[in-house]
Formats: structure tokens, C-alpha cells, sequence
């Protein structure tokens, strides 16, 4: 497989304090099988849909407080120059540039509004083996209260272009490597960002039935924040797990309505 782009949304993760539940939770919602946990690598327990990996999930480190999320990781040839790249332009590099066996090497880090999120450079583990597909990842977007600075960060530490959605008063940025958009922007709305939380960046999972899935999610302890609803892009819910993870659902067999028009930002 070749290296993915620069700046391709390429694996995620989450820590939870409750392995087990975690497991029986997106089981059910997603259908997933987890492989066994590599106590070498802090019991960081790999997910499956179909067989194959699809994201991870580890227990927060000894003494770790950490408030459960799911990180996305983006795609690098070189993550100690992306990380130069994070703090040139006033990012913070929480964790890293750090070698994991030969499985690749990571960083963990902030933009300059606090949004957490990933940096990998592929060894032998090189990320996705199935994406958008039931159970599967399918789409992110930074939600964020502080778009001007994203905007001008993100652009600056990966190759993208950037377009907007034309017309209206809705700000809403797509991040683009040459053709391929990978990353959406959305300035927060408190329908999708209640107050007290944290701006983040919403990694979509593809589910067979969104309504369906927000049921089990429900039956389960999840939340519901906004949803479902439809898009041109699909049947989606933003939602959390039982243990404060928000994440997306979406059903992308269900489109309703014309994509928006974009132009250049």
C-alpha cells in the first residue's frame, strides 16, 4: 500500500477508563470485534469490522485523568517536521514525535484553540484497512469556537486548499488534499457543540441505519446531541458514549437533497 497523502485522515483511537464497557458499547453500535490487548503498548486493544482494523482503544495511562475521546490521526512522511511545523505556527506538540515498536511513530497535539488531535507516520501499521462502509470510519470535521485560528493553522502545517460552502450564512470550510477533500471546519453552533464543551474534532463512524444505530446507542447509555437527521452526504447523529466520547453516525446509503455548491476560500 502506498503512503497516504499528507495531512489524510488515517486511524483513530480513544482512551477509556472502562475497557470492557467501551467494547460491549461499540459492539453492539457498530458491530465491532476487538483483537487482544498488547500489553506491550499499554493494552491498546485494536478494533474490527469485517475482519479488518478500523480504529483502537486503550486504557488511560497510571495516574492519567483524562476526559474519554476519540482522536483522529493524520496522515505524515516525516512527523518530526510536522511537529516543527505544529509549533511554528503555534500549535502545541503534547506527546511526541514518538516511535511505536516498527508500527510507526506519532505525535499528539493541539491547535492554537486547544483542538486535540494526531500526527502518524506509517511503519508497518499504516492505518484504515476499510473505510467508509458500515462500521467503518467515514468522514471528520473540527468543530471548533475558534475557526480563524484553525483556518490558518491547519493550511500551514499540512498541503491543504481550502474551500467554503458559497452563499448563506453558514461557515462551514473543507480541507483538501489536490482533489480529495478530507477534513471539514465547522465554526460551533450550540446545536452541535453544547457550551461546556471542549471545540474537537467529530470522527464519523458509517452505520447501516442511522436511526437504528441511535437506538442501540440510546439502550446503551449513549447521547444523542443532534440527529438524525439527512444530508446530501448521508443520514447522520452526532452523538456520545456512555463514558463523554462524541463521535458522528452516518448512514451515507441515505442522501437527500443537491451537495452545496463551494468555492475557493
Amino acid at each position: 500500500m502506498a503512503a497516504l497523502p499528507e495531512g489524510t485522515p488515517c486511524w483513530a483511537d480513544a482512551m477509556f477508563t472502562d475497557l470492557e464497557g467501551a467494547k460491549a458499547f461499540y459492539g453492539d453500535v457498530l458491530g465491532w470485534t476487538f483483537g487482544e490487548s498488547s500489553s506491550e503498548y499499554g493494552n491498546y486493544t485494536q478494533a474490527y469490522s469485517d475482519g479488518k482494523a478500523v480504529a483502537a482503544i486503550v486504557p488511560p495511562m497510571p495516574g492519567a485523568q483524562a476526559q474519554s475521546a476519540w482522536c483522529l490521526y493524520l496522515a505524515s512522511s516525516d512527523a518530526g517536521a510536522t511537529a516543527a511545523r505544529i509549533r511554528a505556527n503555534g500549535g502545541e506538540v503534547v506527546m511526541g514525535p514518538m516511535q511505536v515498536g516498527d508500527f510507526g511513530t506519532m505525535v499528539i497535539a493541539k491547535d492554537p484553540a486547544g483542538v486535540a488531535f494526531g500526527v502518524w507516520q506509517a511503519g508497518r501499521h499504516e492505518g484504515f484497512e476499510k473505510q467508509s462502509a458500515p462500521g467503518a470510519y467515514s468522514w471528520a470535521e473540527l468543530v471548533t469556537r475558534e475557526p480563524a485560528k484553525a483556518d490558518a493553522f491547519f493550511p500551514a502545517v499540512f498541503p491543504y486548499g481550502v474551500r467554503k460552502m458559497a452563499g448563506g450564512d453558514f461557515d462551514y470550510r473543507m480541507y483538501q488534499v489536490g482533489e480529495q477533500v478530507v477534513l471539514g471546519r465547522m465554526a460551533a453552533e450550540d446545536e452541535f457543540l453544547p457550551a461546556e464543551a471542549p471545540s474537537y474534532i467529530s470522527v464519523y463512524f458509517a452505520v447501516d441505519d442511522a436511526d437504528v444505530a441511535v437506538e442501540k446507542l440510546t439502550k446503551r447509555g449513549g447521547t444523542v446531541y443532534a440527529g438524525p437527521m439527512d444530508s446530501p452526504d448521508g443520514r447522520f447523529a452526532v452523538v456520545g458514549d456512555p463514558q463523554g466520547a462524541a463521535f458522528g453516525l452516518i448512514d451515507l446509503a441515505r442522501r437527500v437533497g443537491e451537495p452545496p455548491e463551494t468555492e475557493e476560500a
